[in-house]
């Protein structure tokens, strides 16, 4: 709740946006400002829309649950509202030039609903249509293309799922010069059908497997053990394939991340000519930088934190250049944003937290303990320096275990103040 944490942004279009909550906005407001400003202490922010105002203006509780912006103008949104913060929100056209509610734009009443961008003029929607549209898991079953002034119940229906599936959505990649439509059958929360608009064209990977699309290339990580082309990939792995030709029926995949027993990849992202890994080995954060070629990938190190330390890159913009911000933080290490450019030398600090208890007396250090069938289990001790391992020392041990989610090294003002 501290005023002095970083302000995170998204960029789009020439503007870096942040929502931001405190003191005197408890619902919010949505805010932009520019990169030049940015980088400075006390950046002079643009409210977009304020989300306690507009609740006191209709007498309605909106809890902000995202926007959707078209690119590559970035003019109209498309912003959920929930009216109770639960998953059912309220769906309305934004403009961010006037920044106003667009009259008669599209809009729908509060529900569980799948809204994505074709162009100006349609939209992807799946909503409650009525008896019999919704799954059993009480999502969109039924997704449905929806033309401006007209009305919802005359908009053409893309793709129905079957009533006991998860859900299904549809969506359009924007890229420039590499638009695509993708149907998505979403079977369980591991399980989905991805499909290529026009002939709706299902994608031939596993069920489990996570796909990403960027230009060119097919991402896949299977979540099991995959083998396709004479070859085995083992689960957790990343792997790249020409888009084109996999869906033309060639199988030629590049392995450009292969987990072991202590590593792990824990997210990707694009810039406009790299491929950034955030992968950990036994927690601890590296992070790497692929450079598409023919064969084998080009791969360099990212470095420049500090030990046993949560490092985080992503990409800025796929579209537009290789800015990244790096986000680095720790049990006594503040966290601090960098800006940064690949290829042009270090990444240089813009935002950081202030320190809110005094690390200078503790000391990090990573220890493995072994469990009964041999697994080496990575943790982390915290503690005074001048501590003796005598085992009469009183600890507080903590773990966590679930959703493939790993405790990271991590600054916390509170837990530090009460060592």
């Amino acid at each position: 709740d501290s005023d002095a944490r970083i302000p995170m942004v998204e960029k789009l279009g020439d503007h870096y946006y942040n929502f931001w909550r405190d003191q005197q906005h408890p619902r919010g407001i949505w805010r932009r400002t520019t990169l030049a400003d940015y980088r400075k202490e006390r950046p002079n922010w643009e409210t977009v829309l304020d989300v306690d105002a507009l609740g006191a203006a209709e007498g309605r509780h909106w809890v902000y649950k995202g926007a959707q912006c078209l690119k590559p103008d970035y003019q109209r949104c498309l912003i959920s509202l929930s009216p109770d913060g639960g998953d059912a929100s309220a769906v309305r056209e934004f403009d961010l030039v006037t920044k106003q509610f667009v009259k008669d734009g599209f809009e729908l009443p509060a529900a569980k609903s799948n809204v994505a961008w074709i162009d100006r003029d349609r939209i992807y929607v799946g909503t409650d249509f009525g008896p019999g549209s919704m799954t059993a898991s009480s999502y969109p079953r039924i997704v449905r293309e929806w033309k401006r002034g007209t009305a919802l119940s005359a908009a053409t229906t893309v793709y129905e799922a079957k009533h006991e599936d998860m859900t299904a959505l549809a969506y359009r990649d924007q890229t420039p010069g590499f638009q695509r439509d993708f149907v998505v059958r979403q079977l369980a929360f591991y399980n989905s059908e991805t499909f290529l608009r026009g002939k709706l064209t299902k994608l031939d990977v596993p069920n489990d497997a996570e796909i990403g699309v960027e230009r060119e290339w097919l991402l896949i990580e299977p979540r099991t053990a995959w083998t396709v082309g004479g070859k085995t990939y083992p689960s957790g792995a990343l792997l790249a394939a020409r888009f084109d030709d996999y869906v033309a029926g060639k199988r030629e995949l590049t392995e450009l991340f292969v987990p072991t027993q202590e590593t792990s990849l824990s997210s990707y992202s694009w810039t406009r000519h790299h491929l950034i890994l955030n992968v950990l080995d036994n927690v601890v954060s590296r992070i790497e930088v692929l450079t598409p070629q023919a064969g084998d990938w080009k791969r360099e190190r990212l470095g420049g934190a500090p030990a046993l330390s949560t490092i985080e890159a992503d990409g800025i913009d796929a579209d537009d250049g290789d800015d990244y911000f790096l986000t680095v933080s720790g049990f006594l290490q503040p966290t601090t944003l960098y800006y940064g450019t690949l290829g042009q030398g270090q990444a240089q600090p813009v935002k950081h937290t202030p320190a809110f208890f005094d690390a200078s007396k503790y000391a990090v250090s990573q220890h493995f303990a072994t469990s009964k069938d041999g697994t080496r289990v990575p943790y982390f001790e915290i503690a005074p320096k001048n501590l003796v391992a005598n085992g009469k020392n009183p600890t507080l041990l903590y773990g966590y275990g679930g959703f493939e989610i790993s405790l990271q090294p991590t600054y916390s003002g509170s837990i530090g103040r009460s060592w």
